[in-house]
């Protein structure tokens, strides 16, 4: 996975004035554009569109400041059919207008080429099992939240504690299949993972897929498949936060896996009463890479 990063960073420089075409790449490399954009995003810590879109105005920043061309031909050369549209791009990288920057020198902000680099880390084992799953169905309710990466996310604490008690009483009798319990479910996640970027997230069971969905309940169909498990313990969410962020630092470069589409779950196994510690299980759709 590494030198396929790093693959991708050197088409973004190569083609800085258009788009990556990151489906043939992830083609040519043997991997899905999905889990390409998934591992990129984890472990750069920003989208791939947010790191094309800085290198981008990084590097026509230099050409802004040298003056050689008018603004509408630095706009052209870098994928902008009008000074206006490059120039709101410019101004949300650098907080100055090019004609500023050209007449001032600056202020610019530099985003640096990304490399990627495997580093000796992993000195704690990951626990974790993988489950062969038959096509299931999972149901509750569901509504539309922003990406937090870490911490509470608020509007799914809101989410859930409107939920009357009874609610959560018959969620726990509709369940008859794994993962078993009352589940914390993530679908609909664009593959860049962007902080604030909205997700469809379903507090509910998962039930198996001749079980029908009572009407007033959200549902999301999900295919057969493998499933990689993994568990954590400690303060919640930040166990599991890590748990989660170290699958894609450790656990997907050092194993021949990747990440098919599909939700992710939570299984809270054992919980505080006050939630502050919880063992939990991490449920991530997976192939053979």
């Amino acid at each position: 996975m590494i030198p396929a990063l790093n693959h991708l960073v050197d088409l973004v420089e190569e083609h800085l004035g258009a788009e990556p075409d990151v489906p043939a790449l992830a083609a040519a490399l043997g991997t899905t554009e999905y889990h390409l954009r998934r591992m990129f995003s984890s472990l750069a810590g920003m989208p791939l569109s947010e790191y094309v879109r800085r290198r981008r105005m990084t590097v026509a920043a230099s050409d802004v400041v040298r003056g050689g061309d008018d603004l509408l031909s630095v706009a052209v050369r870098y994928g902008y059919g009008s000074t206006e549209a490059f120039g709101r791009a410019f101004r949300a990288v650098h907080g100055a207008a090019p004609r500023d920057v050209r007449r001032d020198g600056g202020p610019l902000r530099t985003q640096p080429q990304l490399r990627f680099r495997l580093t000796v880390e992993g000195s704690t084992p990951m626990d974790t099992r993988f489950a062969d799953r038959p096509a299931f169905r999972l149901i509750g309710h569901a509504t539309r939240v922003p990406l937090i990466h870490e911490g509470v996310n608020p509007h799914i604490q809101e989410h859930v504690a409107a939920l009357p008690p009874e609610a959560h009483v018959r969620l726990k009798a509709l369940g008859d299949t794994d993962p078993a319990g009352l589940l914390q479910v993530c679908d609909d996640l664009a593959p860049d993972s962007a902080e604030g970027s909205e997700l469809t997230y379903l507090h509910g069971v998962a039930v198996s897929a001749a079980t029908p969905a009572p009407d007033d309940l959200d549902a999301i169909e999900v295919p057969a498949g493998t499933w990689a498990v993994f568990r954590s313990s400690g303060a919640f969410p930040d166990a599991l936060q890590t748990t989660w962020a170290a699958t894609a630092s450790e656990w997907f470069p050092s194993n021949p896996w990747r990440l098919r589409p599909g939700p992710s779950i939570v299984a809270v196994l054992e919980r505080a009463t006050d939630f502050s510690t919880a063992t939990s299980e991490l449920w991530l759709p997976v192939e053979p890479a």
